[in-house]
């Protein structure tokens, strides 16, 4: 998809004039192929913690394993990375006293706060973050890791954590024009050994157009017999279905998944069938038409995946349609099928394959809006159906944890579609730029992170809305 902005001097020119932000200058760092056991490879990492953080053994396996060259800021952070380092061929680096070394630059730095407690403590994230952030090449990661504010009797130290989010908020609007980005993730007490496959997403290219975002990893959801899904190819041997499958988000997310090892049934209208079938045939998938705007499509997709493939391990609603008008023009029809599509379909289809048909260790993910969220102009069906999709997937995760099953949501901000394209360029132009990264994602992005979420390893994450928007000015 072409950038107007980065591709006319005549428009950044006025662009600049009228005081509004222009684009990022390089692309964002995008990974290529399905997912490798070392996504870090050769990446330097610094890694600082608290006094009283109870993370340093996880991040030393997990960086370790992902290929990361580690960079520790305390002796009790080289002594957690020193057994990994030694299996792996990869020593960590202890930080010098006057910092990193000349010509040094790294691609991402991780700090462990869960050992703060006291709102004076948060000056452990400037005294850590101040010399380095400089020091991060474009296109780099940040991550805080800390515990829920919730969890805390202590308003104090509840307030302290809730700092946390601020914090890697407002360093994500610093560092996006560079193409970087910073999260937060809110582990909770037993759920340290959960964090690996966030942790690797978020650092990891995958996350390119993800930022600015509160991950909170749980313990609630029954962990794999096994305790631990494979990097590579994870999705070997599961069945997926995704809605919406013949362009856009939903093809991109067939792709990545069948990348995976997962057989994907792509489900679309029996209109898009020659559209469908094409992306089926591509990705080594099967097809499976159904109208979801009728009630009747839930017993098609309930019968087709149980006669056909015994049943479904993974589930994505993608599928969506849009009706804009005002309240006061719009007509009833309109309402009705967006909210019909949108939302009370993805209610009554995955109650029915809650019945048997999805295996436990499900996945199950939604497609949310940030705009639909946020509300937008002449969009009050579909704001209402997309809000609904996030009450939605936070009540029902509560029901499926028994069972290892997560639900969560996916909400993309402004991602390169068809739909998009048809927007006039002003608006189009403004939509790019209201984000920490300045520019649109694609629809590879939001794939990216439903895999991230379909695969075996992210069973600490439920009933959580990501959203996907690089960081967009607008919504939650």
């Amino acid at each position: 998809m072409s950038d107007f902005l980065l591709e006319n001097q005549a428009a950044r020119k006025l662009i600049q004039t009228l005081g509004l932000p222009l684009p990022v200058p390089t692309r964002l760092r995008r990974a290529k192929g399905p997912q490798d056991e070392r996504p870090l490879h050769d990446d330097d990492v610094v890694v600082g913690a608290a006094p009283g953080g109870a993370l340093a053994d996880v991040l030393a396996r997990t960086l370790t394993i992902a290929g990361a060259s580690a960079w520790v800021t305390t002796g009790e952070l080289s002594a957690a990375f020193a057994g990994p380092g030694e299996a792996f061929g990869r020593p960590a680096h202890r930080l010098p006293e006057d910092g990193l070394p000349d010509g040094v630059r790294v691609r991402a730095l991780v700090f462990d706060a869960t050992g703060l407690g006291d709102p004076s403590e948060l000056r452990a994230l400037y005294d850590f973050f101040h010399p380095l952030v400089k020091r991060l090449l474009g296109c780099g990661r940040v991550v805080v890791i800390g515990r829920p504010p919730s969890s805390f009797e202590s308003a104090a130290a509840a307030a302290t954590h809730a700092g946390l989010e601020g914090f890697v908020r407002s360093l994500a609007k610093e560092l996006g024009k560079r193409g970087s980005t910073a999260h937060v993730l809110f582990v909770e007490h037993g759920a340290e050994d959960r964090i690996e496959a966030p942790l690797r997403f978020l650092l990891s290219a995958r996350s390119a157009f993800v930022s600015g975002q509160p991950v909170h990893v749980g313990k609630d959801v029954r962990a794999p017999e096994d305790g631990h899904g494979p990097w590579v190819r994870g999705l070997a041997g599961k069945i997926a279905l995704v809605t919406g499958a013949a362009r856009g988000i939903g093809e991109a997310t067939a792709e990545l998944l069948a990348a995976e090892g997962a057989h994907v049934v792509c489900l679309d209208r029996p209109a898009d069938d020659a559209l469908v079938s094409q992306v089926a045939r591509r990705i080594g998938g099967s097809v499976l038409l159904a109208d979801l705007g009728v009630p009747e499509a839930t017993a098609t997709i309930v019968e087709g995946l149980r006669s056909r493939h015994g049943g479904v391990d993974i589930v994505v609603h993608n599928a969506g349609i849009t009706r804009d008008k005002t309240l006061a023009k719009m007509k009833p029809e309109a309402w009705d099928q967006a909210i019909e599509v949108n939302l009370a379909s993805v209610v009554r289809i995955t109650a029915a394959l809650l019945e048997g048909t999805l295996q436990d260790g499900g996945r199950v993910v939604c497609l949310s809006s940030v705009a639909g969220i946020a509300g937008n102009m002449g969009q009050t069906n579909y704001g209402a159906s997309k809000a609904g999709i996030v009450g939605y997937v936070r009540r029902l995760a509560k029901h499926t944890t028994s069972r290892g099953i997560t639900v969560n949501a996916i909400a993309p901000g402004f991602i390169e579609t068809r739909l998009t394209a048809a927007i006039p360029v002003v608006i189009r132009e403004a939509g790019r730029r209201l984000s920490n990264l300045g520019q649109g994602g694609l629809p590879g992005d939001v794939g990216e992170a439903i895999s991230f979420l379909a695969g075996p390893n992210a069973h600490g994450i439920t009933g959580q809305v990501l959203r996907v928007c690089g960081g967009a000015l607008i919504g939650a």
